[in-house]
């Protein structure tokens, strides 16, 4: 199967921020996990996007577990959720907080608990480093350890109608087309935007480096 169309197992790093499209060249990949009953497809924004975002991504199935802990990334997350709701426990939080239309979480420095609902379905975007800054009407650094609602980044009409068009879509790949046209129409320029177009491909030129010194063992 070509780079377009790769398909592998998922397991349960995959299910949210740990689920990354690592191989350079590769455009989009497509995998279910038949131990876990899970659909993952993934996509590589065209530009503008590909110095802000790793990869756009389509779930649904299963979780294998009730309750995840993830550990402090270098990178945001943005979900947009299309199932029932999910919970999500961060910063100083001793209780989980609802999150029914999904959320934004910003490059948290503590670990924190996401437990999706069984079945589940959402599209979402992995950033690169302070990427998920030109998205947001707020500085990044107020939502550290605090995840946002998509309503309280975008309003309620917006999210309400994009949640609404990607139901209607057909297929995961044009989830993924809606989801990538939405991420252009509200990237917007920001102080040091080209500095952190800078360092991803700086970033991304080191990862392919390790990849291609890995691949001749």
């Amino acid at each position: 199967m070509s780079a377009a169309g790769r398909s592998s197992g998922i397991g349960a790093g995959s299910m949210l921020a740990a689920a990354r499209l690592d191989h350079p060249g590769a455009r989009c990949r497509r995998g279910v996990g038949d131990a876990v009953g899970v659909e993952y497809v993934s996509r590589v924004p065209r530009p503008p996007l590909d110095g802000l975002i790793d990869d756009l991504y389509y779930l649904e199935g299963a979780p294998p577990y009730a309750r995840l802990t993830l550990p402090p990334m270098p990178a945001a997350l943005l979900i947009v959720n299309l199932g029932a709701p999910f919970l999500i426990r961060a910063g100083t939080n001793v209780d989980a907080v609802e999150y029914a239309d999904g959320c934004a979480v910003t490059t948290p420095t503590r670990a924190w608990e996401f437990s999706y609902p069984t079945p589940t379905r959402s599209v979402g975007v992995h950033f690169r480093p302070w990427g998920l800054a030109p998205f947001l009407p707020m500085p990044a650094a107020e939502l550290c350890d605090r995840p946002a609602t998509v309503e309280q980044i975008w309003g309620q009409p917006a999210i309400a109608e994009l949640r609404h068009r990607l139901t209607l879509a057909d297929a995961p790949h044009e989830m993924l087309m809606l989801l990538e046209e939405e991420m252009v129409r509200r990237l917007r320029v920001i102080d040091g935007l080209d500095l952190v177009r800078q360092m991803s491909k700086i970033s991304r030129k080191n990862r392919r480096s390790q990849f291609d010194h890995f691949s001749k063992f």
